[in-house]
């Protein structure tokens, strides 16, 4: 019998260290959430892809070529599966710290989306916290996509909000070669955030927004480390 689309039936729970995650379907799509909170689902992809694209688009501007990423956060895969697709990506790095997302993708109902990625040679999952992530490597990136929250302003779990504060912000700047390309995924514009962003040092700051059926757009902040 075919799935209502009002009637989402859970296919994993886990709790980790972070609290509970949750796959489910619902009808014909996946979605993920996190200590009651929906993250994302496999019904769109259009600004988990905007993200990485965003991204590469400012670093091809600026002439860079063969570029690194790293992903913050692997989700349902769509930021990982485009960045695969980009053959000009020189390696793609995706930080994700719950095993449970990880384990959906490896030999999950979510391998559909991120399959042929992950077997991409380019590319690596490093299961670990994101700001733990950038406080310890020596790595640097050209670009930094981060979709860990619903934004900024709305973040899964307090400790993330850590990401955001001016330390944070540090850090990223701190993993990107200079003219390297911050990107972050928001459920909403957030004007503070780019202030933020400013104050940071970073500059070039602006905002792609993606229309979406109901409410207020979804959108993509931008910012430059200083060459």
């Amino acid at each position: 019998m075919p799935l209502h689309a009002d009637a989402p039936v859970t296919l994993d729970r886990r709790e980790g260290p972070h609290g509970e995650v949750v796959l489910r379907q619902r009808g014909g799509h996946h979605e993920i959430i996190a200590n009651g909170c929906f993250l994302m689902d496999t019904s769109d992809g259009r600004s988990e892809r905007l993200l990485v694209d965003a991204a590469y688009d400012a670093l091809a501007a600026m002439g860079r070529t063969a570029p690194s990423l790293l992903i913050g956060g692997l989700g349902v895969g769509f930021s990982l599966a485009r960045a695969a697709a980009n053959p000009h990506w020189r390696r793609i790095a995706v930080v994700e710290r719950e095993q449970a997302i990880i384990d959906w993708h490896r030999s999950g109902p979510l391998a559909r989306i991120s399959g042929d990625a992950l077997a991409d040679p380019r590319s690596v999952i490093l299961h670990t916290d994101l700001v733990t992530h950038l406080g310890t490597t020596t790595d640097r990136y050209d670009a930094l996509c981060l979709d860990i929250d619903n934004g900024p302003d709305w973040t899964v779990t307090d400790d993330n909000g850590n990401l955001y504060s001016p330390a944070g912000l540090a850090a990223c700047q701190g993993r990107l070669e200079p003219g390297g390309v911050l990107a972050v995924w928001s459920a909403k514009p957030s004007p503070a955030f780019e202030d933020a962003l400013r104050n940071a040092g970073f500059t070039g700051v602006r905002t792609e927004e993606i229309r979406v059926a109901r409410g207020v757009p979804d959108v993509v902040h931008l910012a430059v480390r200083p060459a």
